[in-house]
């Protein structure tokens, strides 16, 4: 019997995922939770084997979720669902951590189908969402302009981050700036976005 957590924070959803997966005579739905927070102390309870994962949690996202559930647990194998496509979310739950990568739309069947191929063992990725994840290509940004613009997304100010990476505030501008240039970003928000994105920062 595969024993499955289902982390989904959209009840309605949620509840039809479990009955899905328990029509099969091979799987059991051990655990549902709607918190990414709840994911490690669920998983600690009932020992599932698979968890079906929302990658778009409240309190701690699926892949950063996956990532602890993974250290802790490491014979859980995760399929993370998503109703995005950004390279950048892939490009994260593809490393070893996350066994499994499916739109929400994905057909009944082929959910069913793709916890059985993890609980044996296998992966099972998108390929729609994994050729999006190729075409995204490397950064071009530099370590330091990273470490800027991620600071950035936090919600840290140019002064903050100088004071805080021991630079002045106008180099920090100039990273935030080729940043923008490099990423065709129309400002410093735009370029968050974009590198958030693509999953350079």
């Amino acid at each position: 019997m595969i024993q499955v957590l289902i982390a989904e924070d959209m009840q309605l959803l949620r509840e039809a995922l479990a009955e899905l997966l328990s029509l099969e005579d091979d799987i059991t739905v051990v655990v549902q939770v709607a918190d990414g927070t709840q994911i490690v102390p669920a998983a600690e309870k009932y020992r599932p084997d698979v968890a079906v994962i929302d990658i778009d949690l409240p309190g701690l996202d699926g892949v950063t979720a996956a990532a602890a559930l993974h250290e802790r647990f490491p014979n859980c194998r995760v399929l993370i669902l998503t109703a995005l496509s950004r390279p950048g979310q892939l490009r994260r739950a593809l490393e070893p951590d996350v066994a499994g990568f499916l739109p929400k739309d994905v057909r009944p069947a082929e959910l069913v189908a793709a916890v059985r191929v993890l609980a044996a063992g296998g992966r099972v990725v998108d390929s729609a969402l994994a050729m999006t994840a190729l075409r995204a290509g490397p950064s071009p940004l530099t370590q330091r302009e990273t470490e800027v613009l991620r600071m950035s997304a936090t919600g840290a100010q140019p002064m903050e981050i100088a004071e805080r990476l021991f630079l002045t505030y106008g180099t920090v501008r100039n990273y935030l700036g080729s940043a923008a240039a490099k990423l065709g970003a129309r400002n410093r928000v735009d370029a968050i976005r974009v590198a958030t994105e693509a999953g350079w920062i």
